[in-house]
């Protein structure tokens, strides 16, 4: 677990709104998409797929917004496809990585947000997981950075 600053980003990303119970429902068929019209546009894609959280409500039935995010080298100005680009700010945040199925992420989440006391932070209503290493066919080889941004 550490304290660190992500540098700004270029994203190239699909926007929901969702719940936790509809967070399955995005997995594998946003990012094949997302991929393929990296490709077809000539992007650049510089880093792992990212899944961005914003003001993220685990209580049940709460709605809230979903990036589905690839890090791209630089936007297209002219686009105006089903995608978007997004320039992000750094980003400060609390990140752990979480090696295993993903069923088990919210336990990462609670050793994050139980040393926030300790650490005199404040959640910001943005968070993240990058996919490091993804694997369908055996969960428990997933690699899955999870960032909590604080002030």
């Amino acid at each position: 677990m550490q304290i660190k600053e992500v540098r700004p980003l270029t994203f190239f990303y699909h926007s929901v709104r969702t719940t936790v119970a509809g967070l399955t429902a995005q997995t594998g068929v946003v990012a094949k998409d997302l991929y393929r019209e990296a490709a077809a546009l000539g992007l650049d894609v510089t880093g792992p797929l990212c899944w961005q959280y914003v003001n993220f409500d685990p209580t049940p039935g709460a709605e809230f917004t979903l990036q589905i995010a690839l890090p791209v080298a630089e936007a297209k100005a002219d686009y105006a496809g089903k995608f978007a680009f997004q320039r992000t700010g750094p980003f400060r945040c609390l990140s752990a990585v979480h090696e295993g199925d993903w069923t088990q992420l919210p336990g990462t989440y609670q050793k994050l947000f139980g040393s926030f006391t300790a650490e005199n932070l404040r959640p910001t209503g943005l968070n993240r997981e990058v996919f490091l290493t993804v694997n369908f066919t055996d969960p428990a080889a997933n690699v899955t950075e999870v960032q909590i941004g604080v002030a």
